[in-house]
């Protein structure tokens, strides 16, 4: 029953020294109260009436989204449906528009999110315009099919200036996860 020696040694030090080759899809959870704090006050900011004027970004359907990348399990569609059945009915339109466009945005994104996590903000930003933009379209075009009056382009406009606003909402919805980071690489 003698066993080399260096066989031994070998598998108790191949084994202590793997390691994962990259570390950052093992990064930390995002806070529930910065995830959900975050919806909140959008939601609350969305009832403020600057969200009418035609080029308004959807800024709850930015955030969402976002969420929806960054913490599935905390932001789903079932989310994004209940959200958008209150702005619904804040808005006194159809029941069912904003949910629709919410829960369209969150399946564009759980679509793309393998993808979606590969890249920086930038990219991402390419990848999530016709996300934002089917989103807004299918709405609008059932809308104008129900009510049977069309309310123009400005809709699209404003489901592009969503999209281009992904980078700031990256930057500014990680800001702590991030200054959180630099604090554990900096004791390290």
């Amino acid at each position: 029953m003698n066993k080399p020696a260096g066989r031994d040694s070998r598998q108790g030090s191949s084994l202590s020294s793997l390691r994962p080759i990259d570390s950052s899809p093992f990064k930390n959870e995002s806070s529930g109260w910065v995830v959900w704090g975050s919806v909140f006050l959008v939601w609350v900011l969305s009832m403020l009436p600057w969200r009418h004027w035609e080029y308004a970004p959807d800024f709850l359907m930015l955030v969402i989204a976002f969420w929806t990348l960054h913490e599935p399990r905390k932001v789903n569609m079932l989310m994004a449906f209940v959200l958008g059945l209150l702005m619904d009915a804040h808005d006194s339109s159809f029941l069912g528009e904003h949910a629709m466009a919410y829960v369209l945005a969150c399946y564009g994104v759980i679509a793309l999110s393998r993808r979606l996590l590969l890249f920086g903000a930038f990219a991402q930003m390419v990848y999530l315009l016709p996300v934002f933009f089917m989103a807004s379209a299918i709405p609008q075009f059932l809308h104008a099919w129900f009510a049977g009056e069309w309310a123009g382009w400005s809709w699209g406009l404003a489901a592009l200036l969503t999209g281009v606003l992904w980078p700031l909402a990256d930057f500014l919805l990680l800001l702590p996860h991030r200054r959180l980071d630099e604090a554990d690489d900096g004791s390290a």
